[in-house]
């Protein structure tokens, strides 16, 4: 048991360490939107590839249709 008169301990943060952020938070530079792109793709993959390969058959099929049309 502990004793209400005892100093808080090492798990317990003080009312100083909660209010300001840790030095590495404040030097950190906010992420740039390719990296927050990226970072959402991974975490979306399946739409991200579904979206890649929609895209990819759309542009063959434009491609292949002007080829045909002005050949």
């Amino acid at each position: 048991m502990s004793n209400p008169s005892s100093p808080p301990q090492a798990s317990e943060p003080t009312s100083s360490e909660t209010m300001t952020p840790p030095a590495s938070a404040l030097n950190e530079p906010q992420p740039t939107y390719v990296k927050l792109a990226m970072r959402n793709m991974v975490r979306k993959r399946g739409t991200s590839l579904k979206h890649f390969a929609l895209t990819t058959i759309g542009l063959l099929s434009v491609l292949i249709g002007l080829s045909y049309l002005t050949r």
